[in-house]
């Protein structure tokens, strides 16, 4: 579906320091090696290149802004993976968004949580048939 996603960042320290927390119980490691590009971290699973999701300083130089009405969505494997994922964002920086749970309106099977990152960015953590 997506190569790759990248999100801006104006703390970066804090942000890769968030999203290790957050991305690990995902099964995503961080990756050790780095484009050219702006300073910043990127994550994929073990043994695959793509997807990756990346938290950069901004390419133009100006400060990073959340998006009004963009969200980004991370699959994980088990609705345990969701839980574990959303508690290490809501304690680690995050705000709450919606509590891990069923969401029938969008799929019987769909278990998601959601929250925004420390710059207001919104995630969402979901496990389903076909994914993670």
């Amino acid at each position: 579906m997506f190569s790759h996603i990248q999100i801006g960042a104006r703390n970066l320290d804090a942000m890769i320091a968030f999203y290790d927390a957050v991305l690990t119980p995902l099964g995503l490691v961080r990756m050790t090696d780095h484009d050219d590009g702006p300073a910043g971290a990127g994550w994929h699973l073990p043994g695959q290149k793509w997807p990756q999701f990346f938290v950069q300083l901004p390419f133009n130089g100006l400060p990073a802004t959340s998006g009004n009405g963009v969200q980004v969505s991370f699959a994980a494997s088990s609705q345990d993976q969701v839980r574990a994922a959303w508690q290490a964002a809501t304690t680690s920086g995050g705000t709450d968004e919606g509590a891990p749970g069923l969401r029938p309106q969008y799929s019987a099977d769909f278990f998601g949580a959601y929250c925004r990152d420390p710059e207001g960015n919104k995630l969402c953590f979901v496990h389903a048939e076909g994914l993670g």
